[in-house]
């Protein structure tokens, strides 16, 4: 049994194990008492913080958007950038975020997002979310990279910024299916295409 880091709170590592384990089997594959002892948690502490394993998935899920959204945020906000160079940094992010073997947590929307879809309307609905939420700061990065001039982009910036993670969010499952990158670098084409930089 892992021994429980005395530097975090029970429940954070309880969301961490569970990342870890969602990302790599799914959710429905995972176990409770698998990510209790990953976790180091004693099995009677489950339900101290979590009503069910689906209000469990949710503030996985939750959690997980928090840190995509903050280091999304980051590469954003990168002092002494155009726009489009951000938006570049951004994707060259995601394309270095996958792997065949272990994603580590990076990508749990690719994972669980068909998954769980038809199995938990409150996981759905925080899955939705957190993609709205990255679909948002797509936006406002495509209106930026247009209003500073990196981007001769003249388009519905909304409806780009959807197609734009609709498309990554394909190549990314593409990728694992083909164990190879070649789709990510086709979606990082596209993207350069769609918004001419």
């Amino acid at each position: 049994m892992a021994t429980k880091n005395l530097n975090r709170d029970t429940r954070t590592d309880l969301l961490l194990a569970a990342e870890r384990f969602f990302a790599h089997k799914g959710y429905a594959a995972v176990g409770i008492n698998e990510v209790l002892s990953s976790a180091g948690v004693p099995k009677g502490s489950f339900y101290h913080y979590f009503s069910s394993k689906d209000a469990f998935g949710e503030a996985v899920i939750e959690r997980y958007f928090e840190q995509y959204l903050a280091e999304m945020d980051e590469i954003l906000s990168a002092p002494d950038q155009d726009w489009a160079t951000k938006i570049l940094a951004y994707f060259a992010s995601w394309r270095a975020s996958q792997s065949f073997g272990d994603c580590e947590g990076k990508c749990l929307a690719v994972k669980l997002g068909a998954e769980v879809a038809d199995m938990s309307e409150p996981m759905r609905l925080a899955l939705k979310a957190g993609t709205t939420k990255i679909v948002d700061r797509l936006e406002r990065a495509i209106i930026g990279a247009a209003a500073d001039g990196s981007s001769p982009f003249t388009g519905d910036a909304r409806a780009t910024a959807d197609a734009l993670y609709q498309l990554w969010m394909g190549a990314s499952v593409m990728a694992k299916v083909q164990r190879s990158l070649a789709p990510v670098d086709t979606a990082a084409a596209v993207t350069r295409q769609l918004l001419g930089i």
